[in-house]
């Protein structure tokens, strides 16, 4: 079947292009730009819209199984959905350490069933921990336990993970035994290892140079993840010089960020442990819950303590990040867009239903970003941090992956009080070659494959 995609402002910046062309797609590939209007079975008229490739979403956190071991697709829950709504159609989860389920089950589920966007997945470094029986996240793991992880971590490398996430800050049980020896299995054909650092504001640089002097060591290319969440406290032009400085000396390392300047997570992580008052120089009143009794509310002492104690899984917004530090990192060219978009049934942080479409309306629109540096922080620079040729771009034979949007009208609609609602201005999300998305609403859930290393 092929498609003709008319009258639109084509932006591929994997290949250099902004032009006024025609794009056509056959089946689920490219099959070539022109200025002429050939015969199609369907026709799209972009007038008057950006016709880009499909974004890539090079952080997030992917849906739940359900206990019949398939994917959560409730329309108001599924964070795969709200990911297609914004145009994305390609995302990479297992972030931060943490994955959702084994993720060798989890690309064979995807790839039996289908999902709403295209899954890639890294291997979680506290799922490994989990998987041979080590709980406790303060401790080290035996060297029993460190050597029954590695040949777990091969064979999800093998089945085609991306590389490792860790979640440093999660499992401050994690030292440089442990984090050397996951990393070099990475080596041999040199996958990506991506981090939540061990610390951040203040102790950002120790442990920013923890993760990437592995990582030079070892040869590996490297993630620093969402680097909104962790410098932008104070220290983000110093901790981005620092970066430049790496890559600038042989270390292929880039980074992510989101465009809020509220970062998430549970109510019982470490971040949470004592101290925190003091390194963000605040009160409990910054954290607000996102489930449960007390959702939407801000805290107190006694009813953070309270959640805390009672219920540790619950999602938690924590508004300490600078504006102004923020926008550096999202403007910085080494830093791509990434959501960190995490729901837990339908709740949580507007990010995973808005960030994409936040950055025209934010950022492109305000002067702070042109828009095909936009384009380019959501297409062509993941595809080329993953290595997927045949992603983030419109030539000839890649993945017909595409996203049609107004670039004078798209704009988020999830808020901190109702984070998973549609934003605007996407007119048509294609999965390859069909439309999955009209009007920021899901048209076909099942279109998603597995992207396999």
């Amino acid at each position: 079947m092929k498609t003709l995609i008319k009258n639109g402002l084509l932006i591929d910046p994997a290949n250099a292009v902004q032009a006024k062309l025609n794009l056509v797609l056959e089946d689920d590939h490219v099959l070539g730009v022109t200025t002429e209007e050939p015969e199609a079975d369907t026709i799209i008229d972009a007038a008057g819209q950006v016709v880009s490739p499909g974004f890539i979403d090079i952080h997030m956190h992917e849906d739940f199984v359900t206990p019949q071991g398939t994917l959560e697709q409730n329309e108001n829950n599924a964070i795969f959905g709200c990911m297609l709504r914004m145009g994305v159609t390609t995302v990479l989860g297992g972030e931060c350490g943490v994955n959702r389920y084994n993720p060798i089950q989890y690309l064979d589920i995807v790839d039996r069933d289908g999902a709403p966007v295209n899954v890639a997945l890294l291997v979680g470094h506290s799922w490994l921990r989990e998987a041979v029986g080590h709980t406790d996240k303060y401790s080290h793991v035996t060297d029993d336990e460190l050597q029954a992880m590695v040949p777990l971590c091969r064979q999800a490398l093998d089945a085609g993970c991306f590389g490792i996430s860790y979640g440093m800050r999660y499992v401050p049980g994690i030292d440089r035994r442990e984090f050397v020896t996951t990393a070099r299995t990475c080596v041999s054909d040199r996958r990506l290892i991506a981090a939540h650092v061990r610390d951040d504001a203040a102790g950002i640089f120790a442990a920013g140079r923890e993760f990437l002097d592995v990582a030079c060591e070892l040869g590996l290319p490297a993630e620093v993840s969402h680097i909104g969440s962790m410098a932008a406290f104070g220290q983000m032009e110093e901790f981005l010089q620092m970066i430049d400085a790496y890559r600038l000396n042989g270390l292929d390392v880039t980074c992510d960020c989101y465009p809020y300047y509220a970062f998430s997570t549970a109510i019982g992580s470490t971040t949470y442990d004592d101290g925190w008052l003091q390194r963000y120089h605040c009160d409990y009143d910054v954290v607000q819950i996102c489930e449960g009794t007390y959702q939407g509310r801000r805290c107190t002492k006694a009813m953070f303590e309270e959640v805390r104690r009672t219920h540790p899984e619950y999602l938690t917004v924590c508004s300490v990040m600078r504006e102004q530090e923020v926008d550096m990192a999202l403007c910085n060219p080494g830093v791509m867009i990434g959501s960190d978009g995490i729901l837990n049934h339908g709740q949580g942080h507007p990010r995973a239903a808005g960030a994409f479409p936040r950055v025209f309306s934010q950022f492109v629109r305000t002067g702070k970003l042109s828009l095909y540096e936009a384009v380019r922080k959501m297409t062509a620079m993941p595809a080329a941090r993953m290595g997927i040729s045949h992603k983030g771009n419109l030539a000839a034979g890649s993945d017909a992956d595409v996203v049609i949007f107004n670039p004078h009208v798209i704009a988020d609609g999830a808020t901190f009080e109702n984070p998973v609602l549609p934003g605007r201005g996407i007119s048509h999300v294609l999965l390859g070659g069909q439309v999955a998305a009209q009007d920021c609403q899901v048209t076909q859930w099942h279109l998603g494959r597995s992207v396999r290393k």
